[in-house]
C-alpha cells in the first residue's frame, strides 16, 4: 500500500503565494510520474503540473508561470510553489503518483487552498 500525504495548504490572499509538499510512503521500488491535481466546487478535477516518464514536466496552462514544480525522489517528495494566486485557484488540491512495483497509481487525501481577500 502507498501512502501519500499533502501539507502547505491554507487561505491566502490574491497575489499571494503558498506552497505544497506531498510525500510518499510504501514499499516503493521507482516512481514513474507524481504531481499535482486539482478540483473545485461543481468542476472536472484537473491536472495541475506533473512529472511525467522521462522526468517530462507539464503544466495547466492556467497555471504556468505562476506554479512551479519540484521533486526529490530520492525521498519520495515532490513541492508546488505557487506565486501570483488569483481566487480561481482556489480548489482541493490532490497529490498523485505512479509506482512501481505496484504499476498502480495513488491519491493523497486533498487539501484545501482558497484565495480571497
Amino acid at each position: 500500500q502507498v501512502q501519500l500525504v499533502e501539507s502547505g495548504g491554507g487561505l491566502v490572499q490574491p497575489g499571494g503565494s503558498l506552497t505544497l509538499s506531498c510525500v510518499t510512503s510504501g514499499s516503493i521500488s521507482r516512481i514513474v510520474t507524481m504531481g499535482w491535481y486539482r478540483q473545485a466546487p461543481g468542476k472536472e478535477r484537473e491536472l495541475v503540473a506533473i512529472f511525467t516518464s522521462g522526468s517530462t514536466t507539464t503544466y495547466a496552462d492556467s497555471v504556468k508561470g505562476r506554479f512551479t514544480i519540484s521533486r526529490d525522489f530520492a525521498k519520495n517528495t515532490v513541492n508546488l510553489q505557487m506565486s501570483s494566486l488569483k481566487p480561481e485557484d482556489t480548489a482541493v488540491y490532490y497529490c498523485y503518483a505512479f509506482t512501481r512495483p505496484q504499476n498502480t497509481g495513488s491519491w493523497g487525501q486533498g487539501i484545501q487552498v482558497t484565495v480571497s481577500s
